[in-house]
């Protein structure tokens, strides 16, 4: 979901709207098993190339953030800036119109394997695609993660709420960004809806690393925030499929929205209905296993069964991966299982982090260039409805005397990879003019990397772990540091 893809599959029959991780494999070029095998080691050469930078980028920009009083993540998603389209041209991505003339990793792995222009474009779309499935499980297992460490009796005592927050957060911002992008500048409706529909996201992702490292993912906010970002999810796979439809004839496909909504709740509301079951069918099996990896093993088995069914039902992996988190929280193995799946997502979650950043491109940022003038008038108004949008969220929670209104709302406000979706969908479907675009982007890039710093100063200067919250969450947990924040 963090990818940005094409429309490719708009022009066919289905009824039923892929998820987005389909419309991005339809999107890739050349899959690894077209490659041809004299080319297999250079692949190699530049995916590991590219690990080493992912890797060295997450941890400097991890540590500098730390050092600087700001979540680790907004460190992380900067870094992927510097080395990605932005700066260093380090990492780079065919799918956002690079070459492999413009990367320098593969001017790298050119010197080193002597590759004709036709082979390094080969190579250089085949290394793209496996960090990109790198980045996809690494966000699979960061919503396992979350699941597991999130308290399921505390997520249905806030359902309501989280389900409220989640429904005034799409309609709100969708609404005005597609009624005041068609008075205020004349944009016609498609587009405007199409605007509107990716201001509607929210990046579960992003949000939930940084309450995590704020030990406020099992606050009371936090769960509410939580809540309503998977909700938002769903809503947002049902805008896309709307405005998809859009795209396509100019009419709604009825059938297919209502089809999202009930296999999503069924999905959702089956799996955790389901919980005890798995849990003690997941204890007998761990308690039965003598080899390493006796826990973790079956947990991930679970894991990406979860995230297949959610994928094969045409909703989206991640909801699939934090649904088996939340089954697995109740199981007397979470603790022991907690601390094992921490390292494998020490290694894959930052890929996903670095990569959304990578993928920014702050050249539309550029008053100098003639078509960003218009993009970036549009792109004010898209950033103040994008906030309003999903900060008054936060008094949508009803029922909770006390709690903190503002960092449910700032919690909300983050447009990470799914905004980037949105844009990438409309922007290759033709719907999207070069100016709107890139207001979209702008958005997104300045919603991302600005709500991190500001959840911070929403939950105050010490950010305390709530008092009912386990000491496994206490610090950054998703960083492998187990530290207290100050």
């Amino acid at each position: 979901m963090f990818l940005i893809p094409a429309l490719a599959s708009i022009g066919q029959s289905s009824t039923i709207a892929p998820p987005l991780s389909a419309w991005v494999s339809q999107f890739s070029s050349p899959l690894l098993a077209t490659l041809d095998p004299e080319n297999a080691p250079a692949v190699l050469s530049g995916v590991l190339l590219s690990l080493v930078v992912i890797y060295l980028a997450s941890k400097i920009g991890g540590e500098l953030s730390k050092r600087l009083d700001f979540p680790p993540v907004l460190g992380e998603l900067l870094a992927g800036v510097v080395v990605g389209v932005s700066a260093l041209h380090l990492l780079m991505f065919p799918e956002s119109g690079a070459e492999a003339a413009d990367s320098v990793m593969m001017t790298v792995v050119n010197f080193i394997s002597g590759l004709s222009p036709e082979a390094a474009t080969q190579v250089f779309e085949a290394q793209g695609e496996v960090i990109s499935v790198l980045a996809e499980l690494g966000v699979i297992i960061l919503l396992f993660e979350i699941g597991l460490e999130s308290d399921l009796r505390q997520l249905k005592e806030v359902g309501y709420q989280a389900t409220v927050v989640a429904c005034v957060g799409v309609a709100v911002p969708f609404i005005a960004g597609t009624v005041g992008l068609m008075t205020l500048f004349n944009v016609a409706a498609i587009p405007a809806i199409f605007a509107g529909a990716a201001l509607t996201a929210t990046s579960i992702g992003i949000t939930s690393k940084v309450l995590s490292e704020l030990g406020q993912l099992k606050s009371r906010e936090g769960q509410i925030i939580v809540g309503a970002a998977v909700i938002d999810d769903v809503l947002g796979i049902i805008v896309l499929a709307v405005v998809a439809s859009l795209a396509k004839t100019g009419e709604i496909d009825v059938s297919n929205v209502i089809y999202l909504i009930v296999s999503a709740t069924v999905f959702l509301i089956g799996a955790i209905l389901l919980g005890n079951f798995f849990n003690q069918s997941f204890v007998s099996i761990v308690d039965k296993l003598q080899t390493r990896g006796n826990i973790v093993v079956p947990a991930f088995i679970f894991a990406f069964f979860m995230a297949f069914l959610g994928n094969a039902i045409h909703l989206e992996a991640i909801l699939g991966a934090f649904a088996a988190g939340l089954v697995l929280d109740e199981t007397d193995r979470r603790k022991e299982l907690d601390e094992q799946v921490k390292p494998i997502a020490d290694l894959l979650v930052p890929i996903f982090f670095v990569t959304v950043g990578a993928r920014a491109d702050l050249g539309v940022l550029n008053p100098a260039v003639p078509e960003n003038r218009a993009g970036l008038l549009i792109a004010a108004f898209l950033i103040v409805v994008a906030i309003v949008g999903k900060v008054i969220t936060g008094w949508a929670a009803f029922g909770q005397p006390g709690i903190n209104r503002l960092a449910i709302g700032v919690g909300m406000v983050p447009r990470g990879e799914v905004g980037l979706v949105f844009a990438g969908i409309g922007a290759a479907s033709g719907v999207l003019s070069k100016p709107l675009e890139a207001a979209i982007i702008i958005m997104v890039i300045l919603t991302t990397f600005a709500a991190p710093p500001f959840l911070r100063l929403a939950f105050g200067e010490s950010a305390d772990p709530p008092e009912d919250a386990e000491p496994v969450v206490s610090g950054p947990v998703l960083a492998g540091e187990a530290q207290t924040l100050p």
